[in-house]
């Protein structure tokens, strides 16, 4: 398999720095953020490099003789979102990054499906959990009824570009799970819309991250390595639906997640936690995911996503990348 880390946890520092601490940690790839919930801090020229070759090259240069090369770009965000300075920019963030990802001779461009409102005139996306009663299969019906033709387009502009859109099977997006994806790729016929398999957001569902490649197979075309630790006696009393966020005030350091939206404080007695690799699950079940996706495509890219907040950014990645090489390594013997 082809080992990376995500640049969301190295925006602190410029891509050449960033670019170093990955080859450090022993590892080839880059998956580089180019909009959505976050800026495309490592693409400062990014405009250009959409027009000018020697922007291209430039940009390019910045990667040769590191050992380390482009591993996907990234624009997570809402872009079914019913707010246009939400929704419509980050749709364009995806558009953009299709583009930028054929310029830098890039095939995979990860996102999220989005999540519109419930109904017409509606202003907040409305995530149904569980449609138990008619009125949410209404609501469900009203959501697809905006995904299928959005993504039916941006399958097509991905498939002009050479580009396969990875999405992550996110909570809180009209696609999460298996029967979501298949759903999407059924109500469009999409050839170039497929998975970014992030083990995270299965584990705190209770999916099998191992059993999710196998049942998906080809649909599965780029995978992010991120571990979860549920904490079963807080979960015990109030499941993982564990809703008890706190806002921030704008006095507080918090993030925005476009518009007026921004990242609230996680519980302190959370019911589960990110963590690094290996705090949640151990080298073996690591081994199996690395197992899975290698019989899908033993070139896949499976970068470290690291949102870990007891370990520091170089920390938290030394931890998870320790982890993966020697489940990459156990995979090779085996």
């Amino acid at each position: 398999m082809r080992l990376g880390v995500y640049d969301a946890i190295l925006h602190d520092r410029p891509l050449p720095d960033a670019i170093r601490v990955v080859a450090d940690l022993g590892l080839t790839g880059i998956e580089l953020n180019t909009g959505g919930f976050l800026p495309a801090a490592h693409v400062p020229t990014f405009d250009e490099i959409l027009v000018s070759d020697a922007a291209r090259d430039d940009f390019l240069g910045l990667f040769e003789g590191t050992g380390v090369e482009i591993a996907g770009l990234n624009c997570n965000g809402n872009p079914l979102h019913p707010r246009p300075e939400i929704g419509e920019r980050h749709a364009q963030d995806v558009r953009r990054s299709i583009r930028l990802a054929e310029r830098l001779g890039q095939h995979r461009v990860v996102t999220m499906s989005g999540l519109p409102a419930g109904e017409p005139g509606g202003t907040r996306p409305n995530w149904i959990v569980n449609a138990w009663n008619s009125a949410a299969l209404d609501v469900l019906e009203y959501q697809w009824g905006i995904a299928a033709p959005f993504w039916r387009d941006m399958d097509a502009l991905a498939r002009d570009h050479d580009v396969k859109v990875a999405l992550e099977l996110h909570p809180q997006n009209l696609v999460f799970n298996t029967a979501t994806i298949r759903e999407l790729v059924e109500r469009t016929g999409a050839t170039n819309v497929g998975v970014e398999l992030d083990a995270s957001h299965l584990f705190w569902q209770q999916m099998d991250p191992v059993a999710v490649a196998r049942e998906l197979g080809p649909l599965v075309v780029h995978a992010a390595a991120k571990d979860v630790r549920v904490n079963h006696e807080v979960a015990a009393l109030h499941g993982v639906l564990d809703n008890r966020f706190r806002r921030l005030s704008p006095d507080e350091p918090r993030v925005n997640l476009g518009g007026d939206e921004w990242v609230n404080e996680w519980p302190t007695d959370s019911a589960w936690d990110f963590v690094a690799l290996g705090r949640g699950h151990d080298t073996a079940y690591w081994t199996e995911f690395l197992r899975a996706l290698r019989e899908i495509d033993p070139d896949m890219w499976v970068n470290i996503e690291h949102e870990d907040v007891s370990l520091g950014r170089i920390e938290g990645l030394e931890v998870a990348a320790a982890v993966l090489t020697a489940a990459d390594a156990a995979l090779g013997e085996a």
